[in-house]
């Protein structure tokens, strides 16, 4: 009995081995393709479309399907889905657009999605013999609507938190509330928000001890006009205002106006760019508690220069940032940024990946005189003097085994 009952089991497995035989040997003539996106829902676009085979690498594919996207002027999204043909399509390339609005669903954007893949995937699956399973559907509008827009590209936004968190001992408060408005044309940014946070600790050491209690603010109205000048030039203006606790600021305003000069057009920011963005400005400071300096107010003139490099190619992404900026009335007090994300596909299934930064710090003339209580060290909610900071990470990933990933299977939400 027991060797029948193993046998069976064997004819089982036997002929589950030959049914995926079949599977695999029915799908052998599909388009290979690899779809190199972050946002992308992967289980409902395999399911969506199923007539292409999915790939673990891009270097066994026949069709590389970069996917970008960058924010409009609409608070929605500009997606660009990029095909580079490999092997038998090498040299066969397209870029294909979307449109995604900013009350659009996670929904709305997956089948947009799809619909663009299937479009640009077509002069591809046409010269495979998938072609005899396709059919082509259209959809006839019998009205057009004219484009009116009465709000003139002007787009709001408004936000308001709250977080609590406590126990025996402690407890923890806090809110965060602004507001935001833009218009974005081609020819023209505008863009202002307003800010206003709070955070509040209290710790209970002994029962018959006072309660320990630290409390953080800060608000902040800030406001960019830019022009775009040509393909490459934009100019424009910044202005800001605030308050910080932790930074020792009563009241801060800024102006500051500003020139952007973009290596490559900005048409092609979705998937390189390197900037070049100069400012000067002029900042008049009101400070909480005297600073080191002896100050309690001081008017300041700010020089910075920020280069941005940011790639996004089939071979990985690439984004690197530095700025660095000085006061005019001390050049001893600067400030210099140095950040970095990079992934990269070494060969086929193997990737590295490194990210970190580092600062140079020597501009901390807001830096209070009075001492620093234990509290506000360990709460952060203080800023403390330093001439550096750094942090940083690198990895790898190796993906071996299957080259095919078709199958969507949900259960256990794994």
């Amino acid at each position: 009995m027991r060797l029948q009952f193993i046998g069976i089991i064997m004819i089982l497995l036997l002929c589950n081995t030959l049914s995926i035989g079949q599977e695999n040997e029915k799908n052998k003539s599909a388009l290979k393709i690899f779809i190199d996106c972050e946002y992308c829902d992967f289980d409902f676009i395999r399911e969506e479309i199923p007539f292409v085979n999915y790939v673990n690498d891009y270097k066994e594919a026949d069709v590389h399907i970069l996917i970008t996207s960058r924010e409009t002027g609409s608070g929605g999204r500009e997606c660009s889905s990029i095909f580079i043909g490999e092997k038998q399509f090498e040299g066969k390339n397209d870029t294909l657009l979307f449109y995604s609005k900013q009350t659009d669903t996670e929904d709305d954007f997956r089948i947009r999605i799809v619909k663009i893949l299937k479009i640009g995937l077509m002069p591809y699956v046409a010269k495979t013999s998938q072609i005899d399973n396709i059919s082509i559907n259209y959809k006839d509008q019998k009205e057009s609507y004219a484009l009116i827009d009465k709000w003139n590209y002007w787009v709001f936004r408004t936000n308001l938190s709250g977080f609590i968190n406590g126990e025996k001992s402690s407890k923890s408060f806090s809110y965060n509330a602004g507001i935001r408005a833009q218009r974005i044309t081609e020819a023209w940014k505008i863009r202002s928000s307003w800010g206003y946070s709070y955070d509040e600790n209290k710790f209970i050491i002994k029962e018959e001890q006072d309660p320990i209690i630290s409390i953080s603010r800060s608000w902040s109205i800030e406001a960019l006009i830019v022009k775009s000048i040509g393909r490459h030039w934009s100019a424009g203006v910044v202005m800001d205002a605030g308050a910080s606790t932790y930074r020792n600021l009563k009241n801060e305003l800024e102006l500051s106006p500003a020139l952007e000069f973009n290596i490559f057009p900005y048409s092609e920011s979705t998937r390189k760019e390197l900037r070049f963005l100069y400012n000067i400005g002029y900042e008049k400071v009101w400070y909480r508690n005297e600073t080191i300096y002896n100050k309690f107010k001081e008017n300041l003139i700010q020089q910075s220069l920020r280069i941005t490099l940011d790639l996004k190619q089939p071979w990985g992404n690439s984004q690197v940032y530095v700025q660095g900026s000085q006061f005019f009335h001390d050049l001893s007090k600067y400030h210099v940024d140095l950040r970095m994300d990079l992934s990269v596909r070494l060969f086929k299934g193997f990737s590295l990946f490194a990210h970190g930064g580092y600062s140079r710090i020597h501009d901390q003339i807001s830096i209070p005189k009075e001492d620093i209580s234990i509290e506000e060290i360990l709460l952060q909610r203080r800023e403390l003097e330093t001439q550096y900071s750094f942090w940083g990470g690198v990895g790898f990933e190796y993906t071996f085994g299957s080259m095919y990933n078709n199958i969507v299977n949900p259960r256990f939400g794994e």
